[in-house]
């Protein structure tokens, strides 16, 4: 099994498929990097590096107690491209993953970086301020932890549907809603708890001011969980020269649902 250790000590998991240019991925909440095999396989497939990890607290990695914020979280993945001596790598981050690759450029800077796609992010601000109308109010937040704190299990269960779209009209296999509850129980409870606040407040609109690669956004104009309007939208409006790509009535989980066409998608800004 392919492991790391951070300067913290925490063990931290990750899978290395295909050869050429990298790219890496960042797992959405609460995912592991089994969320990206599609792509990994797809990518790796036509001549590409690909790579995954389990963020700290989830999937294989270790479970600390702490440091589930995203300093830390970008700390992890500079320390992971060091550790694989990574160069013009391309960072895909994936909701709360988003915010992993948009604080890692922020905080380490650009020169190993050849790109950025952020797909259903939370940047660059999610839950509601004075100065963020759009966003989703805390309320909602307090109600997701409590939620996981009284039943963990049953919450997840409950929030593939919203999650995929399936009461939107979207149709995933009974076999996608098992893995997903499956993998959400292996991470740590602490760990899946103290993210919800993490992805929630964080503001990254200075994050997005420094990002200097060339960027693609894309978002499902049906999610649910993070809004098109509060986030993507948002995001590629304050980062230089991004690109916006809209998913006509995609839910949040259109990795799974939109999966040919993000694969697709993915090939060609690569290939750009």
């Amino acid at each position: 099994m392919s492991t790391f250790i951070t300067t913290d000590n925490t063990e931290i998991y990750f899978k290395d498929w295909g050869t050429g240019k990298a790219v890496l991925f960042s797992h959405g909440w609460p995912l592991d990097g089994d969320m990206w095999d599609s792509q990994m396989t797809y990518l790796a497939s036509r001549g590409y590096r690909t790579i995954a990890f389990d963020r700290r607290g989830f999937g294989r990695s270790s479970q600390p107690w702490e440091g589930y914020d995203y300093d830390t979280f970008a700390d992890d993945i500079h320390q992971l491209i060091e550790h694989l001596q990574l160069t013009e790598v391309t960072l895909v981050g994936f909701s709360m993953g988003g915010g992993d690759v948009a604080r890692y450029i922020a905080r380490h800077g650009s020169a190993k970086v050849a790109g950025l796609v952020l797909l259903g992010a939370v940047t660059p601000i999610f839950i509601k301020t004075d100065d963020h109308p759009e966003g989703v109010d805390p309320a909602v937040f307090d109600g997701i932890r409590a939620g996981l704190l009284k039943d963990r299990a049953q919450f997840i269960a409950d929030f593939n549907t919203p999650f995929y779209g399936i009461n939107a009209g979207q149709t995933v296999s009974e076999g996608v809603l098992t893995q997903t509850l499956n993998i959400a129980l292996m991470a740590s409870l602490k760990a899946t708890v103290d993210c919800v606040t993490a992805f929630s407040e964080t503001d990254f609109r200075p994050d997005l001011a420094r990002i200097d690669v060339p960027t693609l956004v894309i978002h499902g104009d049906g999610d649910q969980i993070v809004p098109f309007e509060a986030t993507g939208k948002q995001a590629a409006e304050l980062i230089r020269g991004a690109t916006l790509t809209v998913y006509e009535g995609a839910p949040h989980g259109f990795a799974v649902t939109h999966q040919d066409r993000l694969n697709e998608d993915l090939l060609a800004f690569l290939s750009r």
